[in-house]
C-alpha cells in the first residue's frame, strides 16, 4: 500500500508542438495514442513506442513562454534492434545521428544520439545477447 506500481507517462513542454509530433512520430516511429487540452489549457498529445506501456506527453502551453532545455539536462532512451538500421532510416528521410554510434568494445551493444526538436535528445540503444 502506498508505493507506486508503474511508470504512466512523462511529459515534456515543447513550444512548437506539431513540429515535435511529427518529429516523433516520422523519426521515431511512434504512435499518436490520444490528444485533447488540459483543464488550465495546455494542448496535450499522447504519444507511445510499439512494445511499451508507458507514454510520452508532449504539452504546449503559451502562457509559459519558451521552453529553453539546458545542455545535457534530460533525454528519453528507446531500445532499436540495429543502430546500423536505424541509421538507414534517419538518412532516408534526411536526418543523421548528432552523436554516435558508439560500440562497446565486447560486441555487447551499443548507443547513439539524435537531436528532438526543443533542444531534447533522444538515446538510441542495441542491446546484443
Amino acid at each position: 500500500m502506498g508505493i507506486v506500481r508503474r511508470l504512466d507517462h512523462t511529459r515534456y513542454r515543447v513550444s512548437d508542438l506539431e513540429k515535435s509530433v511529427d518529429f516523433y512520430k516520422r523519426v521515431l516511429g511512434l504512435e499518436e495514442v490520444r490528444r485533447h487540452k488540459s483543464p488550465r489549457g495546455s494542448e496535450l498529445v499522447f504519444l507511445k513506442a510499439p512494445e511499451s506501456e508507458e507514454l510520452i506527453e508532449l504539452c504546449y502551453f503559451p502562457n509559459s513562454g519558451p521552453v529553453e532545455v539546458q545542455e545535457d539536462l534530460t533525454h528519453l532512451a528507446f531500445i532499436v534492434d540495429s543502430l546500423e538500421a536505424f541509421g538507414k532510416h534517419l538518412e532516408s528521410i534526411g536526418e543523421t545521428f548528432s552523436d554516435g554510434p558508439t560500440m562497446k568494445p565486447d560486441g555487447s551493444g551499443g548507443f547513439a544520439f539524435v537531436d528532438a526538436p526543443e533542444g531534447y535528445e533522444v538515446e538510441l540503444i542495441e542491446r546484443r545477447q
